[in-house]
């Protein structure tokens, strides 16, 4: 496997969590992604200061790197901006690994986000990961409000906007560039980590093409992982970043010591999405109310569907599936999303996962 100077893929060291396969030396890595839930009777700043202190546990159990997504609306989900909570999250840390999960790229100019990540880098080098998406983050008015205009990207000039976004980063712009004079500050004197993400064959098969890793998004669209993950490495050719393919994959794990306690706090997941997708987005529900929430059977259909594909149980049961998925996709690395509004219960299942599910050990 090749190290990029990014440092996107890593030595396996013996401290770090990581899915022990069955009849095989690969070992997939593990790592966190952060949506920030804002459970209901909790405030933004709450959730967000509880993130610090789970990034810091994080560190120290020995996940490889630690993500935040930016969504914008939801009143459940308080990670609206990667770049400032990366910095707040850079400064709590001192190892791991930080990064977008991604950074929504059609709601930004590809100049603002090289000035924030490369401020970033300079600040924290050889830390921080810009994990790169297509979609908006959001529902179509609230991009509008983003954007500014009445006309919303359909996600095709996604290739030209992250081959700005390069230029800027490295200062690579030809001298007959219209931008060629334009000056990305500060440059760092290594570039962020590049990552896309996906949750369909775009990203994927423009990932390949690129050379660069890949992060699919299993936790909301699992029925298009393996296709996903054939196509990037179907197409990919190898590049000054990469000399093979490099897959992760995120998956929504909730891991406690009984089956019970898990599936009680994964409840409100379903709720939440379900709330979400009918557009009525609010904070995310206790268990108390997504268990006295009435479901109709439509409801009912659509909840298993969004959640079929989540890791829910004791952690000889999370282990047993993580190991599994791993198996099927064969991916370089899982990255973990917990989304249970109690901070306390969210940390021991990234607890769970750290030292019994995957243990670092012999």
């Amino acid at each position: 496997m090749g190290v990029d100077e990014g440092g996107v893929v890593a030595p396996v060291v013996a401290d770090r969590p990581e899915l022990r396969l069955q009849g095989t030396t690969r070992r997939p890595l593990l790592s966190v992604l952060d949506l920030v839930p804002v459970p209901r009777g909790t405030s933004a700043g709450q959730a967000l200061h509880r993130s610090g202190r789970l990034a810091q546990r994080a560190e120290e159990l020995g996940y490889h790197r630690y993500w935040v997504a930016e969504h914008h609306s939801m009143p459940g989900i308080a990670s609206s901006s990667p770049a400032v909570l990366l910095a707040h999250l850079a400064g709590l840390t001192e190892h791991m690994r930080l990064g977008s999960g991604g950074v929504m790229l059609p709601n930004h100019s590809p100049l603002v986000v090289a000035e924030q990540f490369g401020m970033l880098e300079s600040l924290h080098p050889g830390r921080i990961d810009l994990g790169l998406g297509r979609a908006p983050g959001t529902d179509p008015l609230t991009a509008r409000a983003l954007r500014r205009s009445s006309r919303l990207s359909d996600g095709e000039d996604f290739p030209q906007q992250l081959a700005e976004l390069v230029a800027f980063l490295e200062g690579s712009f030809p001298d007959d560039h219209p931008f060629a004079k334009v000056k990305a500050v500060p440059h760092a004197p290594t570039r962020p980590a590049i990552w896309l993400l996906g949750s369909s064959g775009y990203s994927a098969q423009l990932a390949g093409m690129l050379g660069l890793p890949f992060s699919f998004a299993h936790h909301f669209s699992a029925e298009n992982t393996e296709p996903a993950l054939e196509l990037y490495r179907r197409s990919f050719r190898p590049s000054e970043v990469l000399e093979e393919p490099y897959a992760m994959i995120g998956v929504s794990v909730v891991c406690a010591d009984t089956h019970e306690r898990a599936r009680w706090l994964a409840a409100p997941q379903g709720l939440a999405m379900l709330r979400l997708r009918t557009g009525t987005p609010g904070p995310q529900p206790t268990p108390e109310e997504a268990a006295a929430h009435r479901y109709t059977p439509a409801e009912m259909e659509l909840v298993r569907a969004i959640t079929a594909s989540h890791v829910v149980g004791t952690p000889d049961t999370v282990r047993a599936e993580l190991v599994a998925l791993a198996e099927r996709t064969g991916i370089d690395e899982l990255m973990v999303t917990t989304n249970v509004g109690d901070a306390d219960e969210r940390l021991h299942s990234y607890e769970l996962v750290a030292t019994q599910v995957a243990p670092a050990s012999t």
